[in-house]
């Protein structure tokens, strides 16, 4: 799509099926858990997104968009595709060539259910009163549906079934003057997890939640500002990291440079630590920490904790490595790939149905026979969350003849659901909230099984003891404590309650 500021467009991108939906009235609400980038300032701002969106694959792979201001025409440009980065954005396709401009932000998305719709897929744009903006959004918004209820009272129209479109409705119809102060407007009427990057004319916008749940990073390319959501990214494009975002900081990127503005109330920062667990790339930094000597420290503790007598220590592959490599080597027990995996096949915990999730596992992984045979073999894994995977590749690796078989999980059990973007949203998903430990072991058919403890995961952060008060991370899907309000989901028990009574009247 193109425009320019006086509202004109057309749709150049393929169209999807039309009658895909996960509207709004779903339990698991309408957010995604996906990676942005953005650059100001550069003649190859398409390519470098590309670039940067290709080390973020990671963080969804059902599709991804790229929208560019050219100032030389004022008109806005968006591409957005269903697939993966190289797919649609490589240099033998027409969608980069699409996209002039010096300012990009880009987009990698997976949805929570359903198939991805061209609707559904960001950056997503609009010609509002202030003139053409684009943005795009990791996260979940967790008062989204009633937000989304109360601007269709007042006439919006709405197309698609994105919490990120809440957000270009609450600009839209704000009363404040000039496009910053309108997106700061909207900021202060929604709650969750959000990192944004938005492009105006002539200006790049980022913004993280006041909590810091989701991450954003400013870094520079040759002299151009540009933010993402890992450190990966920058480095993908031959940038240098400056600094991460903080919590409920807004940047505005101009050609006079990097404003930093902080309109909300000051609060400490609660990052969510599953993008140490499971979501951010191994050679990515986070708040100053390495993401790969987190989880190999992870490994050493539940070492600490819960080791056993074996022959060797196998990861489960590829999020359990670091963590394996910890627990050998504080154990001193022989390191081994006793499972293989295939990397042309998606990430199980991303796929949107249970039925792609149930499908993928068998092609996914293999077990190396060659090392399992006879062997005490310790299994290291990052997390599990439904326990479908780890059950089948226990199946495959007795299959192959290991002879005991214990399970060690770097990270407290999941007991409760996350509703800041992460595909786990309801209980009864959660295996280790249904069962207990021994429940757990007793389905996964292993001769032990073993979680790192809240203390420990604290420690191997570097933080010391958990502070009950005000915990410096959100572990919400370890203890059930929520650092925001849920609009959305205390409404949905409300209504459940509601209905549960009038069938007792």
């Amino acid at each position: 799509m193109s425009s320019n500021d006086t509202g004109k467009s057309f749709n150049s991108s393929a169209s999807l099926d039309p009658d895909d939906d996960f509207g709004p009235s779903r339990k698991d609400g309408m957010g995604h858990k996906c990676g942005v980038f953005g650059v100001f300032g550069r003649d190859d701002a398409a390519i470098l997104t590309a670039i940067a969106l290709h080390a973020l694959q990671h963080r969804g792979e059902e599709a991804c968009g790229i929208a560019t201001f050219d100032p030389a025409t004022r008109f806005f440009h968006v591409e957005r595709h269903a697939g993966l980065v190289g797919d649609n954005f490589s240099e033998d396709q027409p969608g980069i060539k699409r996209l002039p401009g010096r300012a990009a932000i880009g987009h990698n998305r997976y949805s929570t259910s359903g198939r991805t719709v061209l609707r559904n897929i960001q950056p997503i744009f609009a010609d509002l009163e202030t003139g053409g903006f684009a943005i795009a959004h990791n996260g979940n918004l967790t008062n989204a549906r009633d937000l989304h209820r109360k601007l269709v009272n007042r006439g919006a129209l709405f197309h698609s079934t994105m919490d990120t479109e809440v957000v270009l409705h609450l600009i839209s119809h704000s009363a404040k003057d000039g496009v910053v102060d309108r997106f700061i407007d909207a900021l202060w009427q929604i709650e969750g997890g959000y990192a944004f990057v938005a492009l105006a004319k002539d200006m790049l916008i980022g913004a993280r939640d006041p909590w810091g749940l989701r991450p954003l990073v400013l870094g520079e390319v040759d002299g151009a500002p540009v933010l993402a959501s890992e450190t990966c990214a920058i480095e993908a494009i031959g940038g240098s990291y400056v600094r991460d975002i903080e919590n409920g900081e807004i940047v505005v990127i101009t050609s006079d440079g990097v404003q930093s503005l902080t309109p909300f109330p000051p609060r400490a920062a609660q990052p969510c630590v599953f993008e140490y667990v499971y979501f951010a790339r191994p050679d990515s930094v986070l708040h100053g920490r390495s993401v790969y000597e987190v989880r190999r420290k992870l490994g050493m503790r539940l070492a600490d904790e819960h080791g056993v007598e074996v022959d060797l220590v196998s990861p489960v592959p590829d999020g359990g490595v670091p963590a394996a490599l910890g627990f050998a080597e504080r154990t001193g027990t022989p390191f081994g790939y006793g499972i293989i995996r295939n990397h042309y096949i998606g990430r199980t915990f991303i796929q949107p149905t249970q039925h792609g999730r149930r499908r993928n596992i068998s092609r996914k992984h293999a077990a190396n026979r060659s090392i399992l045979e006879g062997k005490r073999v310790v299994l290291v894994d990052d997390s599990i969350v439904r326990g479908n995977t780890s059950q089948k590749i226990i199946q495959m690796v007795r299959e192959a003849g290991a002879r005991e078989i214990h399970f060690r999980v770097a990270c407290p059990p999941i007991r409760y659901p996350d509703f800041y973007g992460i595909d786990m949203p309801s209980l009864d998903e959660l295996i280790s909230h249904t069962k207990s430990v021994e429940e757990v072991r007793q389905w996964l058919k292993v001769d032990s099984l073993a979680f790192l403890s809240l203390e420990g995961f604290y420690e191997a952060l570097g933080t010391g003891p958990r502070n009950a008060r005000l915990p410096q991370f959100s572990d919400h899907c370890f203890t059930g404590d929520y650092p925001t309000r849920l609009v959305d989901r205390d409404s949905d028990e409300a209504n459940k309650e509601h209905q549960l009574s009038l069938l007792d009247d």
